[in-house]
């Protein structure tokens, strides 16, 4: 079992991905029996994607997590037409999921600009409610952000992540030789000749055990459930977090790997994955390296000498495997080319299979209006 320290568990709190908060709309105005006016209504409560925010913000500004929009005015013998309340806008980072106390999912904020309503305020007075306003929505909601991007980095603590996105990018993550030195998410942005970029997230080490919620588990693996393809990244002489836990080799890293996605959301492995083999500054590196692709290209002669509870359903079928040296920048460029060509790749699936439903669609409804025509050229005839 891995224990973390308070010092690490405070670090990591300087991100914040969740929050729960407090929304209520506001009352509406006390309308005017005497001559018949209507009470302003209240203000709405807004979520509001938009750049530059973050959930950290919120906390750090809003010590209550309450949240109230305006009272709308009352009607007067100036305005008998109260005034609407003034709508409160909370400013959320996109990639933020709003859903209830009991973890029902009202929407999704994945743009700049998108919002979304999570209080009505309360209608004003009127003759139909003899003049007397009625109260906003109260309604207690979690705020969960899931990062976007490109490709999200995926492996085991001290195989190198950081350093690779230091590489990859302008990114600055903290870097050393004991593990779990990425306690909070990364993102790099992979910058290329023509201006195009890439964002690469690196996310806190994985531990056997993490779809159960070990260490950092679920932490870690809800923000690769938003990147577009995987990075796997392994160390080419296997891994292993202390003396107290069994040695793995770089093979039995990447099935343990697959196994721990697998086991916490099994769709996840449908995405398209990349292989990454780090250190092959180290010596008998280019042997191993040849041990593992064997092992690849033919999982079935090898999986039955790993432990059953270690082996994946499905093996994944890595796109690319590229080995690389974070550390002497060996493999680097060839790494950031690859990455390219397989987006590219990816979007252009994707919008060949968007033509081609489109198509089905057309086709599908082709038959019954030539069935249609026909049935009126007989009658003519």
């Amino acid at each position: 079992m891995v224990c973390f320290s308070r010092s690490l568990l405070r670090k990591y709190g300087n991100f914040v991905d969740n929050l729960r908060v407090y929304v209520r709309g506001g009352s509406g105005g006390m309308g005017l029996p005497r001559l018949g006016g209507q009470g302003g209504k209240g203000g709405d409560v807004w979520v509001v994607a938009k750049d530059g925010s973050s959930l950290k913000k919120i906390n750090d500004k809003y010590s209550t997590k309450r949240f109230v929009a305006g009272i709308g005015a009352n009607s007067s013998i100036h305005c008998l037409k109260g005034d609407k309340g003034k709508d409160y806008e909370l400013h959320v980072p996109t990639g933020v999921s709003v859903t209830t106390d009991d973890g029902k999912v009202l929407g999704e904020l994945n743009k700049v600009g998108e919002r979304m309503l999570v209080a009505h305020g309360g209608s004003g007075g009127s003759f139909l409610s003899n003049f007397l306003p009625a109260k906003g929505d109260i309604n207690i909601i979690r705020l969960d952000l899931k990062l976007i991007a490109d490709v999200g980095l995926v492996g085991f603590p001290n195989a190198g992540k950081s350093s690779l996105l230091s590489q990859l990018s302008h990114a600055k993550p903290e870097i050393a030789h004991y593990p779990f030195t990425t306690l909070k998410p990364e993102i790099g942005k992979v910058m290329f000749e023509d201006y195009k970029q890439i964002s690469v997230a690196d996310l806190p080490g994985l531990i056997e055990g993490a779809h159960l919620n070990k260490g950092m588990g679920h932490k870690f693996l809800k923000h690769i459930e938003r990147t577009k393809q995987l990075l796997f990244v392994v160390d080419i002489n296997g891994f292993q977090l202390s003396y107290k836990t069994q040695f793995r080799t770089v093979f039995e890293t990447v099935m343990l790997l697959t196994k721990e996605i697998e086991l916490y959301k099994e769709d996840l492995l449908s995405k398209p994955s990349l292989l990454v083999v780090n250190k092959m500054d180290l010596p008998d590196a280019e042997l191993k390296l040849k041990d593992l692709l064997d092992q690849l290209k033919h999982p079935q002669d090898f999986v039955h000498l790993l432990p059953e509870d270690m082996i994946p359903k499905s093996l994944l079928k890595f796109s690319h495997i590229i080995p690389v040296s974070a550390s002497s920048g060996f493999g680097i460029e060839e790494l950031k080319t690859t990455i390219r060509r397989s987006l590219d790749e990816q979007a252009f699936q994707e919008k060949q299979e968007h033509h081609r439903q489109k198509l089905l669609d057309l086709q599908a409804s082709t038959p019954e209006k030539n069935g249609t025509v026909k049935s009126h050229e007989t009658k003519g005839v």
